[in-house]
């Protein structure tokens, strides 16, 4: 019987597959990926070619993905190099690709057609973007990074890819008040498990996408049978849901409930939780 990859962490299909994967799966014809990087904003990623689907997250500016199919209809599909996940996206959202410098630490920043804010802004980028600087310029005291488009981004907005926070959970806590959106992975909007990698990766933890993957995965699983005894940064799990422990009694969470990034009193939501479909507690782990 053929081994059963998870569609959102394999390029596996039944038609094509990964050139890696020969020998382990059967498929019609497997292919060499070819290497771009994403040049909009926000990407969204979907399990099936159709814009009417829920996506099932979002690719950011400059981050790395390997595509191994581009059809017609201007779809393509392949993986994102961030966390490994699979699916299909615009062709026209893709470009070659340019190596990286420096990521957005700002929760957000606009990126201009040149070092100069009165410009009409080309978009918007969120914290985790990834860009190429090739050089400074300064216009009336404010210092911008140029990239290698010829675009520019308020310097002070950017830290060295290698950069690493001190506090995550800090980081986490800049997101308060940004809208819940199901398979959001930005500053604009993000659900529960994109906060917690997002924020980590300011941190220097790489972290798998969604919250079952969290759940089996980050860290190492820790008792949860005393919640007074959880530390600022424990994560803890309800079935298809993650929190942040941000303090004695205190999730931070995007969640659902409030539409938003939120604070909610610990006791308070395991009970709330407790009533819906989500059931209670499955699991908490401590990252470090």
């Amino acid at each position: 019987m053929q081994k059963t990859f998870d569609r959102r962490r394999h390029p596996v299909r039944e038609d094509l597959a990964a050139r890696s994967y020969e020998g382990q799966v059967s498929a019609d014809r497997f292919v060499d990926g070819l290497v771009f990087q994403v040049c909009v904003d926000r990407m969204a990623l979907r399990p099936q070619p159709r814009p009417d689907l829920s996506i099932d997250t979002e690719a950011l500016f400059g981050e790395e993905i390997t595509v191994y199919e581009q059809t017609p209809e201007g779809w393509a599909w392949g993986q994102l190099a961030t966390d490994g996940y699979v699916g299909w996206f615009s062709s026209d959202a893709i470009e070659k690709r340019q190596t990286p410098t420096h990521r957005v630490r700002a929760l957000r920043t606009y990126r201009y057609p040149a070092a100069e804010l009165k410009m009409p802004p080309l978009d918007l980028l969120s914290m985790g973007a990834a860009v190429s600087v090739t050089g400074e310029a300064e216009t009336r005291g404010c210092r911008y990074a140029l990239l290698s488009d010829g675009s520019a981004v308020v310097a002070k907005h950017l830290v060295p890819l290698d950069h690493m926070e001190t506090n995550w959970v800090a980081t986490a806590e800049e997101f308060l008040g940004t809208p819940y959106l199901w398979g959001g992975r930005s500053s604009l909007g993000l659900d529960c498990s994109a906060l917690v990698q997002l924020a980590a990766q300011t941190g220097g933890i790489s972290l798998p996408r969604d919250s079952d993957m969290l759940e089996a995965e980050a860290g190492d699983q820790i008792s949860f049978s005393d919640l007074s005894k959880l530390r600022r940064g424990d994560l803890l799990f309800w079935k298809g849901h993650v929190g942040i422990i941000s303090g004695p009694n205190q999730l931070l969470h995007a969640n659902g409930h409030t539409m938003t990034v939120a604070y909610e009193a610990l006791d308070e939501a395991v009970a709330r939780i407790a009533a819906t479909e989500w059931g209670a507690i499955t699991k908490a782990r401590r990252l470090a």
